[in-house]
């Protein structure tokens, strides 16, 4: 059986590393398009879109597990996605600091065994408390660029953990992958972590 992540955020690949978990990595190209309202089902929506992709690539004879994620973070209710330059990166942190929001992952397992496929979706959920930051840190931390490829502009990793008052839940949700949740997605599926070291 093999395991395939489909997609090629080094947050993702090195929280499953460090897991212990052997896999590869074949990148879905977009994340596809999503009308769902509430964010839950607007992530898990979009990494369904991402391991369908990557699924439909893969040969007949293909026996395993595609992992599609998709990470945003969501403050009063508006999703904040990767910023698209300096001043929408400003904007976000703006949004987020002195406040708490939320970071949200979907994951979407596609299992295939003996011609037979199924599909699993799930989402975590992490509350995040950043401290108030003033505008010239706020300015200083987009010069980085350390969050421009990241949802909700930052990277709680990163520089900007020095900004985090801190979190309930799962750490790993917030840097990309909540590890937990895939165990526990996997076990709904009849299918052990431990199959995939």
């Amino acid at each position: 059986m093999e395991f395939i992540l489909a997609s090629g955020s080094p947050r993702r690949k090195e929280i499953l590393e460090r897991n212990g978990i052997k896999f590869r990595i074949i990148k879905a190209e977009n994340d596809g398009e999503s009308d769902k309202k509430d964010t839950a089902g607007y992530v898990m929506e979009l990494s369904e879109n991402k391991a369908r992709e990557v699924f439909e690539k893969l040969p007949d004879d293909f026996e395993g597990v595609v992992l599609g994620a998709d990470t945003v973070v969501a403050k009063d209710g508006k999703i904040l996605g990767k910023p698209v330059d300096r001043d929408d990166s400003i904007a976000m942190i703006k949004a987020i600091a002195g406040d708490k929001h939320s970071v949200l992952t979907g994951i979407t397992l596609i299992y295939k065994k003996a011609g037979k496929m199924t599909v699993k979706s799930g989402y975590e959920e992490t509350f995040v408390y950043v401290k108030a930051m003033t505008d010239e840190e706020i300015s200083e931390y987009a010069d980085t660029g350390e969050g421009m490829d990241k949802a909700g502009s930052y990277a709680i990793q990163g520089i900007f953990g020095k900004y985090i008052d801190h979190y309930d839940g799962d750490y790993d949700n917030v840097v990309g992958l909540p590890y937990n949740k895939l165990k526990e997605t996997l076990n709904e599926l009849s299918i052990s972590i431990n199959d995939f070291k």
